[in-house]
């Protein structure tokens, strides 16, 4: 929570203190993976978002970089909000 003691004190009242943190085993609650268990790799507080490994994956056009080289399509994974996901015992 470093990142809430630079803010302004009423900045920092906005903010919800999220109880999922990374490393946690979670069950995803809506959206295209529901039923899904996962473990959270990343937490979004600011945004109030976690990123789950294999779970809502999107695919990336990447662009070639140099002359010559061929684009590239990448999956990764997106971040869900918070209140999607339900931690796991």
């Amino acid at each position: 929570m470093k990142i809430l003691g630079k803010l302004p004190l009423w900045h920092q009242k906005l903010f919800k203190i999220m109880k999922i943190k990374k490393g946690d085993k979670v069950k995803i609650l809506a959206g295209k993976d529901k039923g899904k268990i996962g473990t959270v790799s990343k937490s979004l507080p600011q945004i109030n978002k976690v990123i789950i490994d294999g779970i809502n994956i999107i695919k990336r056009h990447n662009k070639p970089k140099k002359k010559g080289e061929k684009g590239v399509i990448v999956e990764v994974s997106a971040p869900i909000d918070v209140s999607n996901v339900k931690k796991e015992a």
